[in-house]
This record gives C-alpha cells, sequence and structure tokens, in this order.
C-alpha cells in the first residue's frame, strides 16, 4: 500500500514486527511466537548483569605432570570448584529469575507458564526441583505445578545464572501441629466456603467433596480418599478464622499430586480438530463428528484413535476445566 509519509511507512513496519514476534504463531517453534521463546531483559538491569559461567567451567581443572614424572603413589588433587557455581551433578532445588513477556506465556526448559499479559515485564522468581515447581512475585508464591525438570536440567538452568534454592516457599507445617484439615463441598462455581472467605478450588472440581489443608500461607485441595493433590492456593484465613471453622482437625500426611494423565473426551469438529487445554489439535476430517478419547500429561497429548495411539507435544500450561465432550445444555436450551 501507499503511504503518504515515512512516519506512517514506519509505524506500520513497527506494527507488522510486533505481531510477527508477538502474535503470529511459527510452526517451527511449536506453533509459538518468537516472543515466547525469548525473555527480555530491562534496560536498569543490563548494566548490572553479572558474569554467567558456564556449566562445563563448573570445575576448575588442576595442572597436571606427564604419568611418567609422578610417584606411583601420588594421588590425583581434587579438583576446585568455582565458587557460586553448581556441578551439574549436584544440582538440587535451584533458583533464577525470568522476565515475562509481552504475550504473558513464559517459557522454561520446554514447559510454558501463563501469567497473562498483565505482568509483562516483570521478573519472576522460580524454584524447581524435580518434583514441584514454585512461581513466584516479589516474594509471594502465585504458582506451584508439577516439576518436568530432570537434574541434567536442573544443573543446566543453574549453569545459566541459576543458584542453590533454600527450602520450598510452602509452610511445612507437619511438626508443629500448625497444619488443619477441614472436609468441604466444592460449589458449582468452583468456590469453597472457609471462614467467611469465598476460597476458589477450580471449575472442574464443582460438586465434589475434598479435603482442605490448612497450613499458615496455603491452603492444599485434595481427594478424601486417595489424598491426591488436586489444586494449591493463597490461603486468606487469620489464625482465629481458621480456629473457628467447623469440621476442624488435625492435619494428616500432606498430599501428593497424582502422575497419572487425567483421561478427557472431546468431539472432533467438521474440520478435523478438537481443542485440549486451550491447544488446537488436528486429527484430519476423517474423524470430524466422532468423540475421542484423550489423555493428558504435564508434556503431552495422547489421542486414542481407532486403537492408534497419536502423541502431541503440550504447548499450554493450561488446567483441563472439561473432561466430558459435550457441555450440559442450559435450562433455557430445554423445552
Amino acid at each position: 500500500p501507499a503511504f503518504e509519509s515515512v512516519e506512517e511507512a514506519q509505524a506500520a513496519l513497527d506494527a507488522w514486527v510486533r505481531e510477527y514476534n508477538s502474535v503470529r504463531p511459527h510452526q517451527a517453534l511449536d506453533m509459538q511466537s518468537p516472543a515466547d521463546r525469548f525473555a527480555p531483559v530491562p534496560e536498569e538491569e543490563r548494566a548490572v548483569l553479572g558474569l554467567r559461567v558456564p556449566g562445563v567451567l563448573g570445575l576448575v581443572p588442576q595442572q597436571r605432570t606427564p604419568a611418567a614424572d609422578r610417584a606411583p603413589a601420588e594421588a590425583e588433587p581434587a579438583p576446585a570448584p568455582v565458587p557460586g557455581v553448581m556441578r551439574v551433578d549436584e544440582a538440587g532445588a535451584v533458583e533464577f529469575e525470568r522476565v515475562v513477556p509481552a504475550s504473558g506465556n513464559l517459557q522454561v526448559a520446554g514447559k510454558q507458564f501463563w501469567l497473562g499479559p498483565s505482568r509483562a515485564g516483570l521478573t519472576v522468581t522460580f524454584w524447581a526441583d524435580t518434583r514441584m515447581i514454585h512461581v513466584l512475585i516479589a516474594g509471594a508464591r502465585i504458582k506451584t505445578v508439577r516439576s518436568h525438570l530432570s537434574v541434567v536440567d536442573l544443573g543446566r538452568l543453574a549453569a545459566r545464572g541459576g543458584r542453590a534454592a533454600g527450602p520450598p516457599p510452602l509452610p511445612a507445617g507437619d511438626s508443629d501441629g500448625a497444619a488443619f484439615e477441614v472436609d468441604r463441598v466444592v460449589n458449582n462455581s468452583g468456590l469453597v466456603g472457609l471462614g467467611g472467605h469465598q476460597v476458589l478450588a477450580a471449575e472442574i472440581l464443582g460438586g465434589r467433596q475434598v479435603g482442605v489443608r490448612i497450613d499458615d500461607e496455603t491452603l492444599s485441595f485434595f481427594d478424601p480418599s486417595s489424598r491426591e493433590l488436586l489444586r494449591v492456593r493463597p490461603n486468606p484465613l487469620s489464625g482465629e478464622e481458621v480456629r473457628r471453622l467447623r469440621g476442624l482437625r488435625p492435619a494428616g500426611p500432606p498430599p501428593r499430586p497424582r502422575v497419572e494423565p487425567v483421561r478427557v473426551q472431546r468431539k472432533v469438529s467438521a474440520v478435523g480438530t478438537v481443542m485440549v487445554c486451550r491447544q488446537t489439535v488436528s486429527l484430519g476430517r476423517p474423524y470430524a463428528g466422532q468423540t475421542v478419547t484423550v489423555h493428558v500429561s504435564d508434556t503431552t497429548i495422547t489421542v486414542d484413535l481407532d486403537g492408534q495411539i497419536r502423541v502431541i507435544r503440550r504447548t499450554t500450561d493450561v488446567p483441563v476445566r472439561n473432561v466430558k465432550a459435550n457441555k450440559p445444555h442450559k435450562i433455557s436450551d430445554v423445552v
């Protein structure tokens, strides 16, 4: 198109660059945008960025002499580690920072963490080990998910500016009797009433009885029969409100997250796709109208198609909200 001025042309070019880098999905990037893959560093932090030592330099080799010049009983000197750098084979829990991109979708080691565009530009802290990942902003934990990281992944994160982490940002509450439990039923909106507060558990838990473990800072919703961890939320209750709760009892063992994939059903659209956790999965037009079974894990989406298993890499961090293929009818839809 023709532009009337250089400024108008520059504005159009800038808009195209923003769409290409932050909005338009790229097939080569697993349908992500380039902005999802890179975390910009604020200008005020660039001048104070320290030197990051690669993991392969975590050990400083000692000067060796030829084998013929060494006495047979000479002991090999122990390598001296570089201070502040973790070795890959010693990596435990790791803490590191990332900046939320404009899209609000932050990626760490192949997994996406949806934080929303409203948090774009904020620096978030990750506490991670091989079991759990906690996300914190300004010291407050905002999200906890099961970890997809291996020991090698943690070593790489440590080598890229991470550091050895302290204890997890969750209160223990087991040895001093500070943790309690109650049983509640989640309403149709996914809320639970506790001490005059309406606390969001999850919409998918609507109508279900759950146990609630109450620690100083967190509420852990779990299945009462299996003690499977379902959701973790911040605790809005004061100590006095906790003591007045109906059915309060001392807490049992901490609930643990389930490792098996979540099983859901989806109906294939007319163009041969299904939507799972806000991720579009293409199955092909021959399956249009069929209801398929989908197994959703933290990293993969597995579809059972006429006895054939198709595994798709998961690209979102959105939890499962709908298990059935069809939503229930509203009252207004019933004649």
